[in-house]
């Protein structure tokens, strides 16, 4: 509606008139054009939308159980007061209504139920009506999501995977359209995630965040900067480094830090270096697809390892220090990851980089047992064998 007016495009549609809506702000870009003769898509969606800055009201109790009418009465109080409903869900169970309207006319809709409702609530067949703020809508529409199964598990997997809670659930009976309400915070991280997990000629793009610009740190920057063509054409990946610090300084570009001159810029930066700050930032940036990268050998990050995998934020590490502490202190991170959906990579702590750690996995996926381990522990006494001749 804030682009044009739905009731003025009814003409256009009848008399099969094409309409384009185009962008002031970038007037060579092809826009949108609505027209009768479009062609299917072989994509599951068609788009995505959303609407900012909604409130909801919360209504449930036992007196709504099979209670004829209770929604038409609902609904028809809200009417005659002018008050449009954006979104409604409801339970199989009639036990609960849940709807969406304008912030303004939230404090108003709940007066008016109140009073209309005023008996049920008094002999608690209602509980208290309650509201929501803050939040936003996101939509995916698509006509060809009738004839896609796993549509709505791969929106709330791309939801859930970054950390996105989901309050409510709307699905017409012609599955054009699937609507979900999260919070307004969350909306362009959501947003990003579910163009990521539908648009497949779209570049998955990860946001790392590194920590240590040692001997490690400067070959992973020199590797993803050759690489970056590969990684795109090959892999569908697309790697932003948004965060860098090291002991001295830190900086931080949503957009991406350029990996040509990262040393320039990081010393340029006039933000000094703290460990707590980093990952403050790291949670408040809120983007999608986030991984926390530790390339040091302190053990100071391995304090925040557990608060980023709970912030659904992947770890990926090279530090031993945090996996040969407790066994309690592992699995803490073992299960935060799988908590949260992300993932604890640290293949680097083991047999210098060497593939042991995910041939293992491998075996006990498909049903092998580990017996036992014989090795050599230390790389003192390993690098010696490797040098004894005699």
């Amino acid at each position: 509606a804030k682009v044009i007016y739905p009731p003025t495009m009814i003409p256009a549609f009848l008399k099969k008139i094409p309409i384009v809506i185009k962008n002031t702000f970038e007037p060579a870009f092809a826009g949108t054009v609505i027209r009768h003769d479009c062609k299917s898509s072989n994509l599951p969606i068609k788009g995505i939308s959303s609407i900012n800055n909604i409130s909801i009201l919360n209504l449930q109790g036992s007196g709504m159980v099979g209670k004829s009418g209770f929604s038409g009465r609902l609904f028809s109080l809200l009417a005659r007061e002018q008050i449009n409903i954006i979104l409604i869900t409801q339970s199989s169970s009639e036990h609960s209504i849940t709807f969406a309207v304008q912030p303004d006319n939230a404090g108003r809709a709940k007066a008016l139920i109140e009073q209309e409702f005023e008996l049920e609530l008094l002999a608690n067949k209602l509980d208290a009506v309650v509201i929501e703020e803050n939040l936003a809508i996101l939509a995916v529409v698509g006509e060809n999501m009738k004839q896609t199964p796993g549509v709505s598990g791969k929106l709330f997997h791309a939801l859930g995977r970054n950390g996105v809670n989901v309050r409510a659930i709307a699905q017409g009976s012609s599955e054009y359209n699937i609507s979900v309400i999260i919070s307004e915070h969350d909306l362009a991280k959501a947003l990003n995630a579910v163009h990521d997990a539908f648009f497949v000629d779209l570049y998955k793009t990860l946001h790392a965040f590194c920590l240590g610009t040692g001997n490690i740190g400067k070959t992973l920057f020199k590797q993803l900067n050759a690489h970056t063509e590969f990684l795109r054409k090959e892999n569908g990946i697309q790697v932003k480094i948004v965060g860098i610090s090291n002991t001295r300084k830190m900086t931080f570009n949503t957009d991406g830090i350029n990996l040509d001159n990262w040393e320039d810029k990081l010393e340029s930066s006039n933000e000094t270096a703290d460990l707590r700050s980093f990952i403050d930032t790291m949670k408040s940036m809120n983007l999608p697809n986030c991984v926390f990268i530790d390339n040091t050998a302190s053990p100071k990050p391995i304090a925040f390892y557990e608060e980023v995998l709970k912030s659904t934020i992947s770890v990926v590490t090279c530090n031993k220090i945090g996996n040969s502490g407790s066994y309690q202190q592992y699995k803490s991170f073992k299960d935060a990851a799988k908590q949260h959906g992300v993932d604890f990579f640290y293949e680097t702590n083991v047999g210098a980089g060497l593939p042991i750690i995910r041939t293992l996995k491998d075996l006990m996926n498909s049903g092998d047992r580990v017996q036992r381990i014989e090795a050599i522990l230390s790389g003192t006494i390993s690098f010696i064998f490797n040098q004894f001749k005699g």
